[in-house]
């Protein structure tokens, strides 16, 4: 089992979504919205200084699963390179 994180800019949230939807058999998620912090972009904060605000998806899927969805995220990231979209994962002790 994976566990996938995905923080991005809302103002990508429906590309990404449309391009898992297409991509992924039976797509399912946790969704986190508002969420504000500082990579190494602009800071996403939600007020009058800096309105951005990113949102967070939350993934569990198997490690062939995993594969489709960095290449997704991979694609939209080459389709948006100043957005600061970020990927991580986190896999099961017990693969």
């Amino acid at each position: 089992m994976v566990r996938i994180e995905i923080f991005a800019n809302r103002s990508v949230e429906q590309t990404i979504f449309t391009e898992l939807k297409r991509s992924v058999d039976n797509f399912r998620f946790s969704q986190i919205n508002g969420v504000y912090g500082m990579g190494n972009t602009i800071p996403k904060m939600g007020n009058h200084t800096w309105p951005e605000e990113n949102f967070v998806l939350i993934i569990y899927c198997s490690p062939e699963e995993e594969k489709n969805i960095k290449s997704v995220i991979t694609r939209v990231k080459e389709i948006f390179p100043g957005e600061g979209i970020k990927y991580f994962t986190l896999r099961s002790s017990r693969e």
